[in-house]
């Protein structure tokens, strides 16, 4: 099959895009074109390029055209991020092409209430960002002119970027604080859950639910690694990487934000007041999906990752 991919070159396309050469499907990549795939692969020799601004093509109303003309037999929509941009690739590909995959986030659920959060019993989203999400998930579910399929992943880790760390956020100086048996301040107990999952593991479920068009026809997916890490866990878990016991402060809120810069304790509340821990049963069911990493495993690849090409500063090495 064809199979066009919309943001091929990010977290998701550096894993997925090889997947489908390999699989023997054409492929083509529309993006930017300002960065490589973070992990290099001899299969994106066979892939054909295609630069274009999603953003401004879709504010000149031209970005749909662009796709349909490619005539694919699948469209992978990595990068939407706005329900107007949504509806309009689903009407302009109703008759250009068979099936339309979009990627959505966890995030289109709220703060938990019941846990493991299902596709079914997931909260009211928040923020602009979850909000849009849950709106396009909704609104192609409700599709019935074109195939379509929503699939919603945790936190992406991979080798290339910083992983979301113990504490909810994108802090470098956590892995150094854990590193050097330094005491680690955590916002209430430490009891909230982070739900990771490797790239790969997220190009898994989109090549099976290409592989697997008539179970995913219509569906939405939560696609997360097979368990869930809560704060305390993984900051004991990250400190044992540097032969080290994490050593945890419990501080209130308005102290962490007090110690903590702005956009860092933040992104700790974002992600932490959501306490977010997701099944992947409905997945696993209809599409065969079989996680290959544990969370602990796809953070500590990226983190090895960081540290051998220095872009994290730690105060000891990796034991593992």
């Amino acid at each position: 099959m064809k199979v066009v991919v919309v943001g091929g070159s990010g977290h998701i396309g550096t894993f997925l895009v090889p997947r489908l050469v390999r699989a023997g499907h054409e492929v083509v990549t529309i993006s930017r074109g300002q960065r490589s795939s973070y992990v290099d692969d001899p299969a994106w020799a066979q892939v054909r390029h295609v630069v274009a601004d999603r953003e401004a093509e879709d504010r000149d109303g031209t970005f749909p055209g662009r796709v349909a003309a490619e005539r694919a037999d699948v469209v992978v929509d990595l990068i939407c991020f706005t329900l107007e941009s949504a509806k309009a690739l689903v009407e302009r590909l109703r008759g250009e092409t068979g099936h339309l995959l979009h990627c959505g986030s966890i995030w289109r659920a709220g703060p938990s209430v019941r846990l493991p959060i299902t596709e079914e019993n997931g909260e009211p989203p928040l923020g602009e960002y979850g909000i849009a999400k849950d709106a396009i998930a909704r609104m192609l579910k409700a599709e019935h002119r074109l195939v379509t399929t929503s699939l919603h992943p945790g936190h992406i880790v991979g080798p290339g970027w910083h992983p979301i760390g113990p504490l909810g956020n994108l802090d470098p100086g956590v892995w150094r604080r854990l590193s050097a048996g330094e005491p680690l301040d955590v916002p209430g107990i430490g009891a909230e859950f982070l739900h990771h999952v490797h790239a790969d593991d997220v190009a898994q479920a989109f090549e099976a639910a290409i592989a697997r068009r008539d179970a995913a026809a219509g569906q939405d997916f939560s696609v997360v690694a097979p368990s869930a890490l809560n704060v305390r866990g993984f900051a004991q878990i990250g400190a044992s990487w540097f032969g080290q016991q994490a050593r945890l402060r419990t501080v209130s809120w308005e102290e962490f934000r007090r110690g903590t810069e702005a956009e860092a304790a933040q992104a700790s509340w974002e992600h932490l007041s959501r306490n977010h821990y997701f099944s992947i049963d409905k997945a696993r069911t209809l599409l065969g999906y079989a996680p290959r990493y544990q969370p602990e495993e796809a953070v500590l690849e990226s983190v090895r990752w960081l540290v051998h090409h220095d872009r994290l500063e730690v105060a000891r090495p990796l034991t593992v």
